[in-house]
């Protein structure tokens, strides 16, 4: 009697050990068919979100059915590298897919390191560089596929009359600012470093607020990943430093003088092809920087706005110089920023081209503005 009360407490003490043991593997055994599913369907979907895990066919088909086999009314802007096109993925994102000319994708060395630079660039991370979120290689053409900017390039808004009266002279300035931001974080915080190589208007992507995101860095990197300084592919033609046509090497000076296009054509409206090509005449050097300014807008009038102008054109005209050891590093151009004050000795209407080439550089490359404004 004794031995049966206490074999019954065992009995169902086990029983409840092996009921929980059962309901506990059913549970676990659910997860995981609930998780192999969710993967499973994120993998039919494309999801390029997690793009080391996703099937690259299917993810091109996505895209194909995305834009309609690249149909032009996808297209969003063309490039030296590639075409780009908006596309609403499965799951509803948006993305810009950049489309590149060339395909590596049968070159088993290429391929190996076109998807270590990607897997590189996709760790990049700054508030003005867009985000790259990976890549398609496919055995017909590659992609890369980007954070969608609503606002477009900064080029398509200047050329633009109703859009670029929207870009007032605070907010150029600070277009120009995350600019310099972007490429000095790509220069000077990076590792290894990363050069552009194709600084241009048409790569400065405007969000939703119109403040600058850099984009298309390293895109040069990637189609030739077996060279560190040269490459047949020098950037956009009326950005390119001089100094490439004779060393055919890409520099991170090379970036500082297109990035001193860009923000002479952000201040000009339009790009300085003229300006550049005539730098060293005396008549260009006795114009008004009053004459060059974009005409769309009224001349900027508060303190702020004027020293902020003056700087910034300085700064351009230092980066644009013809010799690279004497144009600025981006880190120290991005110490300018917020600028340091400037004492008050001449008319803003009276300073010229000249005054803001003079400029001088210290050791350390740090901008000496010796204009003032009044």
């Amino acid at each position: 009697m004794i031995t049966i009360t206490v074999f019954i407490p065992i009995s169902l003490f086990l029983g409840l050990c092996i009921l929980l043991i059962i309901i506990f593997l059913r549970q676990l055994w659910f997860k995981v068919k609930m998780a192999q599913s969710k993967s499973e369907t994120s993998t039919k979907n494309g999801d390029i979100f997690s793009i080391w895990n996703y099937d690259g066919k299917i993810a091109y088909e996505d895209i194909i059915r995305a834009t309609n086999d690249f149909d032009i009314r996808y297209c969003i802007g063309t490039g030296g590298y590639g075409s780009v096109y908006r596309a609403r993925l499965p799951n509803g994102k948006i993305v810009a897919l950049k489309k590149l000319h060339r395909s590596e994708a049968e070159e088993p060395v290429l391929r190996k390191s076109f998807t270590n630079e990607v897997k590189m660039l996709t760790q990049v991370r700054h508030r003005n560089i867009v985000r790259l979120h990976g890549y398609c290689l496919h055995k017909k053409c590659m992609f890369l596929i980007y954070e969608y900017m609503r606002r477009g390039s900064l080029f398509c808004i200047l050329n633009n009359d109703v859009e670029a009266a929207e870009l007032d002279w605070k907010r150029r300035v600070n277009i120009i600012k995350g600019i310099v931001h972007a490429l000095c974080y790509m220069h000077h915080h990076c590792t290894p470093p990363i050069v552009h190589r194709d600084v241009t208007t048409t790569n400065v992507l405007l969000n939703s607020e119109l403040e600058a995101v850099v984009s298309d860095f390293g895109t040069a990197r990637l189609l030739q990943p077996d060279s560190s300084t040269q490459t047949v592919v020098a950037g956009t033609y009326g950005y390119i430093a001089p100094e490439f046509a004779y060393t055919m090497a890409i520099t991170e000076k090379c970036d500082v003088y297109s990035f001193g296009v860009v923000a002479l054509e952000t201040l000009m409206g339009k790009h300085p092809k003229d300006v550049l090509s005539t730098l060293a005449s005396s008549a260009t050097q006795s114009l008004l920087l009053i004459e060059l300014l974009d005409q769309r807008l009224p001349p900027p009038r508060s303190g702020s706005s004027v020293h902020d102008v003056v700087l910034v054109s300085a700064i351009a005209f230092a980066c644009l110089h013809a010799n690279p050891k004497q144009r600025p590093t981006m880190q120290s151009v991005s110490k300018e920023f917020p600028p340091r004050r400037i004492r008050v000795t001449e008319s803003f209407y009276n300073i010229t081209v000249g005054q803001l080439m003079s400029a001088q550089l210290d050791l350390d490359g740090q901008i000496e503005c010796s204009i003032s404004v009044q």
